[in-house]
């Protein structure tokens, strides 16, 4: 515990996160902030519990903020499904972060078994 930034359950999170961000700079998703605002909190909401989880005293602490991170990724799953059906992402990154999101959250689940024990 307490060196999150080596879990590569975080450095995939993290990236997730910033490609979100970026895709989120387009044109399409100017037009509607609510979602926008959403879809990025969602993302930074996976790294961030996370690492917050990672430096708590105890692995009970620990596990409950992984399932929070567990959460937000289906929830940004959720997003990026919605984000291609209304056309705000192409068919290819739908797929990519969709893709992204599942390993996440297998890598998660992964942990909290690891930390439940």
């Amino acid at each position: 515990m307490g060196n999150f930034q080596k879990l590569r359950v975080w450095q995939i999170a993290k990236d997730l996160a910033v490609k979100i961000y970026r895709l989120t700079q387009n044109q399409k998703f100017s037009r509607d902030r609510g979602f926008k605002d959403q879809i990025q909190r969602s993302a930074v909401s996976i790294p961030s519990n996370i690492s917050e989880g990672d430096e708590l005293e105890t692995d009970k602490q620990s596990v409950r903020h992984f399932y929070i991170a567990k959460g937000s990724a289906a929830e940004l799953l959720t997003q990026i499904i919605i984000g291609y059906e209304v056309g705000y992402i192409i068919k290819n990154d739908a797929d990519q972060l969709i893709e992204e999101c599942k390993i996440i959250s297998v890598m998660l689940t992964k942990l909290i078994r690891a930390r439940s024990t």
